[in-house]
């Protein structure tokens, strides 16, 4: 008579013999895990529904692109054109203008936003007085929730050839500036409203950064005879590195998409030279002129652009650094 051998664990304090296939454990599926947690599962409805209705169903619109679209016809456009529109754009000299105010631009932006929060960080890392630390940092918040129109007209004001700026160079013996209406001034001023406004709430990310640092690297950076610099140089940006680039990764895939509504509300057709970029020319060009299907041919190129310019930052980062987004 023959018996059937069931295979057991061996009893507690036992070793299982050399080359024994450990068995693994029953893994819980994801109805079990959605049934234990879905409280927090329900967190990330919102956010999805807002990115499906916001930011994945109108890409379906980019197929006007290459039909023909009529306002009041079709939704989807009403005759196949290929790329007549991409055509239209390409051999045009004001896209072309256009294209290099937006490289200026972004290029601006990325150089002087980008490390500004860094340093900002560091330094506020040094700060030892926790009043002083705390009033620095409620100052360099405040702009960041300020609304994009406030910001703009503070800056308006400002600039203004009758405003603050323009008496006090008066008094110096300064000829006013036509900050507002001069083409050279208009990166001037969107950078540095840029730095102003974000400089201070993109520090929250590195400072909270910074604190996952292990305070045994400082004591063994101070025991080797590092003095701050060399410590900041060797254990602090090291140990922020990982979200530093994440985010350069996150700035340059929007290197393309340059603030449309901080332009919109600064230039003014004397700027346009040195102002106008993509997102307010596809905005004249496709709500102003009712050219929808030559405005979606340049947004979805300069959507193209911008998914080019991350998958290639994402890729070089995992191969030179080893950290990436995915």
């Amino acid at each position: 008579m023959s018996t059937s051998v069931k295979s057991a664990s061996p009893p507690p304090g036992i070793e299982e013999p050399p080359g024994a296939v450990a068995r693994p454990a029953p893994r819980s599926g994801w109805r079990r895990a959605l049934r234990r947690d879905w409280q927090l599962y329900s967190l990330a409805v919102l956010p999805l529904l807002f990115f499906l209705v916001f930011r994945y169903l109108p890409m379906i619109g980019n197929v006007i692109a290459f039909r023909r679209f009529e306002p009041g016809g079709s939704m989807f456009g009403e005759d196949w054109v290929g790329l007549r529109y991409v055509r239209m754009f390409l051999s045009d000299p004001t896209f072309w203008q256009v294209f290099r105010n937006t490289l200026w631009l972004g290029g601006l932006t990325l150089v002087f936003c980008f490390p500004i929060p860094i340093v900002l960080a560091l330094l506020l890392n040094e700060v030892r007085r926790r009043s002083l630390k705390r009033f620095v940092q409620s100052v360099s918040y405040l702009p960041h929730f300020l609304s994009i129109v406030i910001v703009a007209g503070l800056t308006l004001q400002m600039l203004a050839t009758d405003g603050p700026v323009n008496h006090a160079l008066g008094r110096l013996g300064h000829d006013e500036i036509r900050f507002i209406q001069e083409p050279g001034w208009f990166r001037t001023i969107y950078v540095g409203s840029e730095i102003w406004q974000t400089a201070g709430w993109g520090t929250i990310l590195y400072l909270a950064a910074l604190t996952t640092i292990d305070e045994d690297l400082y004591e063994a950076a101070r025991i080797d005879g590092a003095n701050r610099w060399r410590q900041i140089w060797h254990v602090t940006l090291p140990g922020i590195r990982p979200t530093m680039v994440t985010l350069l990764i996150l700035n340059v895939g929007t290197f393309m998409a340059v603030g449309f509504e901080k332009v919109l509300l600064l230039y003014n057709p004397l700027t346009y030279p040195t102002a106008d970029v993509i997102s307010t020319y596809v905005y004249r060009a496709g709500v102003e002129s009712n050219s929808f299907s030559y405005a979606a041919a340049i947004g979805l190129f300069e959507a193209v652009i911008g998914l080019v310019l991350i998958t290639t930052a994402n890729t070089l980062s995992r191969r030179t650094v080893g950290t990436s987004l995915w």
